[in-house]
C-alpha cells in the first residue's frame, strides 16, 4: 500500500470520528451525517481491485459503473425513506436499515467464503473464521433487526416466551459454533455447501429467537447492540476483502453501538444478560400495585381549563416527553404549548431520559422535528436536582421512567432503574389515555402521589385544548 492511499485512509477515518461526535447533539447530527458520508464517499474511491489496483486505476469503468448504480439506488431508497417516514416511526426504519446493512455483510462474507474456498488461493484458518463470524453476526443481526422492525410496528410488542426457550436458544448458538468448526477445518470438503448453508439458515433463526423474547420497552437497547453487530460483520468483511476503510467504520461502529448499549442498560439499571434473557415485561402489563403500596389512593381527575391555569401562572414547567406523544404525533402542539408558555414568561424545560421512547434519542429527534430549541432540552441528570422548584411537570405519555416505584419499592422490577424524579414537582400532571400500565408491567405510583393529576385522552386532542384555553386566557 502506498504512503497517499494510507494517508487517504487515516483522513477516513478521522472523518468517520468526527461525523459519530458530531451525531452526539441535535444541533450537530446533521453536520456529522455529512462528514461522515463524506468519508463513505472518500472510502469508496480508495476500493481494492483483485489485481491490488485501486478504483481509478485500471478496471475503473467496470468499478466505477458498479458503484454509481450502488450509490444511485442507495440514494433513492433512503430519500424516499427520508420523505415518507413520519418521524413517530423514524425508529421502525432505523431497525431496518441497519437489518438491511448485517444481510449486506453476511452475503459479502458469504460469497467470498465460498471464491476462497474453491478457488485456486484455497482458504486459511484466519480467513475461514472472519468470513464465518461476519456471515454468523451479520445475518443474526438481519434476522434479529426484522422482528426489531415489527415489534416497533406493534405487532407484537410484548415478549412472546415458552419453558426452556434460553436452553434451546443456547443449544441453536452450540450448534452454529459447531458448523463454523467444521467449516474452518473443511472448507474445501463437498459436504462445506451444505453445511454453511445449515450454518447460515440457523443463524438466521437464532437472531429470530433472541429477539422474539425481549419486550417492547427494551427496543433502544436490542436496536443499539444489533446496531454494533452490524459494524463488526463490516469490520470482519474488511478483514476477509483486504480493506482498511471497512475495518475502520465496522470497527468505530461496533465499538460505539456496544458502548451506546452498555449506557442505556446502566440509565436503566440493568445489565444486558437481562434485557436478552429476562423477557422484561412479561406479565402482560397488566399488573397492579399491592392495596399495601397505593395505601388505598385513588387517582384525582383533572379538566384541560384547570391544567391550563396552573400551567399559565407558574413560573418554572417541566415537560417530560415518552412514547405516547409519539404515538399520538403531538409532538408540534407540544412546542407550540412551550411557545405559548413562553410568552407569558414562564420558564420551559424539556426532561429528558435516556431510554425513553423506541430508539436511542427518539424524543430528542421527535422535538427537534417540531423546531423545540435545543437549549430546552435537558437530561435526566440535569433536571432531578431542580425538580423541587418546579411548578408543574407535564408528562406527556411517559410510564416506567416517571415511576418512583423505581425508587420507594425494592420489590419492583424497576427497582433501582434512574428515572425521572417528577413526583418532586409542586404539582403533576399526567397526560394519558387511561389507567393502562407501561411496558414493565407494573402500575405507576405516580398516578397515586398527593400532588398529581390525571388529564386523561388523546395527548394532541389534550393538548390543543390546554393551548386554546390558555389562548383564551
Amino acid at each position: 500500500m502506498s504512503s497517499t492511499i494510507a494517508l487517504i485512509i487515516i483522513g477516513v477515518a478521522v472523518l468517520f470520528i468526527i461525523g459519530i461526535k458530531l451525531l452526539a447533539s441535535p444541533k450537530t447530527a446533521r453536520l456529522g451525517n455529512l462528514v461522515a458520508a463524506a468519508g463513505m464517499l472518500v472510502a469508496l474511491l480508495t476500493l481494492h481491485q483483485p489485481a491490488g489496483e485501486y478504483v481509478w486505476s485500471q478496471g475503473w469503468t467496470l468499478n466505477y459503473t458498479l458503484i454509481a448504480i450502488g450509490t444511485l439506488i442507495g440514494l433513492v431508497i433512503g430519500a424516499i425513506g427520508a420523505y415518507s417516514v413520519k418521524m413517530t416511526a423514524m425508529p421502525q426504519m432505523v431497525a431496518l436499515f441497519n437489518g438491511v446493512g448485517g444481510g449486506a455483510a453476511a452475503l459479502v462474507a458469504s460469497l467470498e467464503f465460498f471464491k476462497r474456498a474453491h478457488g485456486l488461493e484455497g482458504l486459511t484458518p484466519f480467513f475461514a473464521v472472519t468470513m464465518l463470524f461476519a456471515t454468523l453476526i451479520g445475518s443474526l443481526s438481519f434476522s434479529g433487526s426484522a422482528i426489531a422492525y415489527l415489534k416497533l410496528e406493534g405487532k407484537f410488542e410484548r415478549p412472546m416466551t415458552f419453558p426452556g426457550q434460553n436452553i434451546f436458544n443456547g443449544l441453536i448458538l452450540l450448534v452454529i459454533l459447531g458448523l463454523c468448526g467444521y467449516l474452518t477445518i473443511n472448507s474445501s470438503a463437498s459436504q462445506a455447501t451444505t453445511a454453511f448453508g445449515v450454518m447460515f439458515l440457523l443463524a438466521l433463526f437464532f437472531g429470530i429467537a433472541m429477539v422474539m423474547p425481549i419486550g417492547g420497552a427494551d427496543m433502544p437497547v436490542v436496536i443499539s447492540l444489533l446496531n454494533s453487530f452490524t459494524g463488526l460483520a463490516v469490520a470482519a468483511d474488511g478483514f476477509t476483502i483486504n480493506n482498511l476503510s471497512m475495518i475502520v467504520a465496522g470497527t468505530l461502529v461496533g465499538s460505539s453501538g456496544t458502548l451506546l448499549t452498555l449506557l442505556m442498560c446502566k440509565a436503566m439499571n440493568r445489565p444486558v444478560t437481562n434485557v436478552l434473557f429476562g423477557a422484561f415485561g412479561s406479565s402482560g402489563g397488566g399488573g397492579k400495585a399491592g392495596a399495601s403500596d397505593l395505601g388505598g389512593k385513588t387517582v384525582k381527575p383533572i379538566q384541560a381549563d384547570e391544567a391550563a391555569l396552573l400551567l399559565g401562572y407558574a413560573q418554572q414547567v417541566v415537560i417530560v416527553p415518552g412514547y405516547g406523544m409519539a404515538v399520538a404525533q403531538a409532538q408540534h402542539q407540544v412546542r407550540e404549548l412551550s411557545d405559548e408558555l413562553g410568552k407569558r414568561g414562564v420558564e420551559v424545560r424539556f426532561a429528558i431520559h435516556p431510554v425513553a421512547g423506541r430508539m436511542p434519542g427518539h424524543m430528542n429527534v421527535l422535538l427537534a422535528e417540531a423546531n423545540v430549541p435545543y437549549d430546552q432540552l435537558c437530561e435526566m441528570e440535569a433536571i432531578n436536582p431542580t425538580m423541587d422548584r418546579v411548578d408543574v411537570c407535564l408528562v406527556i405519555g411517559a410510564n416506567d421512567v416517571v415511576n418512583p416505584a423505581a425508587r420507594e419499592d425494592k420489590s419492583s422490577p424497576i427497582y433501582g432503574m434512574p428515572i425521572i424524579e417528577a413526583d418532586r414537582a409542586k404539582t403533576v400532571i399526567v397526560m394519558k389515555r387511561s389507567m393502562a400500565a407501561g411496558f414493565a408491567g407494573i402500575e405507576n405510583l405516580l398516578f397515586y402521589k398527593d400532588n398529581t393529576r390525571m388529564l386523561f385522552g388523546d395527548a394532541k386532542a389534550s393538548l390543543q385544548t390546554l393551548i386554546t384555553q390558555l389562548k383564551a386566557s
